[in-house]
């Protein structure tokens, strides 16, 4: 199988549209989370400007443990509700941080990233992990970027196994 990722065009709501649907493409009939989650990663870190991490922590039933992502190596084990991760998967909503420094408690994986953007992943009322976002340009996620991402994020859990 080949998969072409498409230039985006149109504003950024529109384009987030189109990675949307190149994501649920890319996943449509494959039901591993793993290899899900890596080709999702590849695709947002290659059609997305200014990002040095994406990628996808996993819940083990503890705590969250790093799964595929594009980027630098990452911090392989988060607890829940530290960082911006843990955050999201204790709080079950998306973290949408400007600017990391000022995120109490930030987990700093990677000393480039200023900013992040953390959603976390529930799948029948049970959290399955987060999907992670870095970026070394303070305020590069807005409510657009958490809107699309989001989508994205969807597509992921709507790959999984019902059961």
């Amino acid at each position: 199988m080949s998969f072409t990722i498409a230039d985006l065009t149109g504003d950024r709501t529109e384009q987030y549209h189109q990675l949307a649907a190149q994501a649920a493409a890319l996943v449509a009939g494959e039901v591993d989370r793993v290899a899900n989650a890596a080709n999702l990663s590849a695709l947002v870190f290659h059609a997305l400007p200014e990002l040095n991490w994406v990628g996808f922590y996993f819940y083990d039933g503890r705590e969250l443990v790093v799964g595929p992502f594009q980027g630098k190596p990452a911090c392989v084990r988060i607890p829940i509700g530290k960082g911006v991760c843990g955050t999201a998967a204790q709080t079950r909503e998306t973290q949408l941080v400007p600017d990391v420094h000022a995120f109490p408690g930030h987990i700093a994986c990677d000393a480039e990233t200023r900013s992040e953007v953390v959603i976390p992943l529930v799948h029948n009322g049970a959290l399955v992990g987060v999907f992670d976002l870095d970026s070394p340009k303070p305020g590069r996620f807005d409510e657009i970027d958490q809107r699309g991402l989001e989508s994205i994020a969807r597509a992921f859990l709507d790959s999984l196994p019902s059961a």
